[in-house]
């Protein structure tokens, strides 16, 4: 059995043929401007679609198919669980630290969307609960402190003159204070979430990509540490906190699996 998967983004489309095993098949990629229609939209993704399925309408793509839709940190953190090595974890939490800070949760091996789908908002528990408001109405996000943009802007706050987060990342690596203190400000903020989920789900593993994470050591190098000074129970401090082995692929594959529903391990 082979499925279509698509990965809909604000800055890309993908999509990939999928075989039952999780062998990606074929793929394709679409970038886009900020400014693209909505019709424009639609149209880049039938002609995805068409790249790696051979034909001519997402009906035809899917005749009598299953359809499932989910976030896409809830589609990379199951895609993570299913062919990047976690699925000996029975607890996961999977991350994307990017434009924003999504999260979504495998447990025993089957996605945790929750009833109204939300579920995983790691993003939007409170780093501070004293800290600056958030768009959405609550304050003290972690996204606030841990997202490209929200970085770059602090430190732009602070005195650093780059343009955007990627600027930003050089700059840390580079040794620059000001970029360090907003990797390090970022890091403590995704621990307390981290923590804070680990604590309710008695996570094992937590997998973290996007954007932000490709930063490498300059994100996990604080993170690390502090998720180990705040700790505190002993059983939080069993889980691992690891960059996605599958990139870029993770989100098409967790969509895949929604509808392969692959084996869960054995407890």
């Amino acid at each position: 059995m082979t499925v279509p998967a698509l990965d809909l983004g604000g800055t890309k489309f993908a999509a990939a043929a999928v075989s039952a095993d999780g062998e990606l098949l074929a793929r394709a990629e679409l970038l886009l401007e900020p400014a693209v229609l909505a019709e424009r939209t639609l149209l880049d993704v039938i002609e995805a679609i068409t790249r790696v399925v051979p034909v001519k309408t997402v009906e035809e793509t899917l005749p009598e198919r299953a359809v499932r839709l989910a976030g896409d940190a809830q589609c990379m953190a199951l895609g993570e669980w299913w062919r990047g090595g976690s699925g000996t974890a029975r607890a996961m939490l999977g991350l994307v630290v990017s434009t924003g800070v999504g999260g979504g949760i495998v447990l025993d091996g089957l996605p945790y969307t929750g009833p109204t789908g939300n579920a995983g908002h790691i993003g939007h528990l409170a780093a501070d609960p004293g800290g600056p408001l958030c768009p959405y109405g609550a304050t003290g996000c972690v996204e606030i402190y841990a997202s490209g943009p929200n970085m770059a802007a602090w430190a732009r706050d602070q005195g650093w003159d780059g343009p955007d987060a990627k600027h930003l990342t050089a700059n840390a690596a580079a040794g620059d204070v000001i970029a360090t203190r907003a990797f390090e400000r970022a890091a403590r903020a995704l621990a307390i979430g981290i923590l804070s989920s680990a604590v309710l789900l008695d996570l094992d593993h937590v997998v973290i990509g996007g954007g932000v994470a490709a930063a490498g050591p300059t994100l996990f190098g604080p993170l690390g540490r502090a998720v180990r000074e705040n700790a505190g129970f002993s059983f939080p401090r069993r889980l691992r906190a690891e960059p996605t082995r599958l990139g870029r692929d993770a989100g098409l594959l967790g969509a895949a699996a929604l509808v392969l529903n692959p084996p869960r391990s054995t407890p």
